[in-house]
């Protein structure tokens, strides 16, 4: 189970929010014991983009040998 301040990745697009899969958040709250997290997306600069509740299906843990990657968020 993820739990708070967790970094994940999206695992799925998720075009309403402008979210790509792969895109990088960090879960600020968990719901009834990991039915579902809020997960805070923000820019390099510390710009929250998006605060979405997501299910655990639609999020991974990053792993050790993982690289970011930039995309400007239009």
């Amino acid at each position: 189970m993820l739990k708070d301040l967790d970094r994940v990745a999206l695992t799925r697009a998720l075009p309403e929010f402008k979210l790509s899969a792969g895109d990088i958040g960090t879960v600020v709250h968990v719901y009834e014991g990991g039915k579902a997290y809020e997960v805070e997306f923000v820019s390099l600069q510390g710009r929250t983009l998006a605060v979405e509740t997501l299910l655990d299906a639609d999020l991974r843990m990053l792993g050790a040998s993982e690289i970011a990657h930039a995309r400007a968020f239009a």
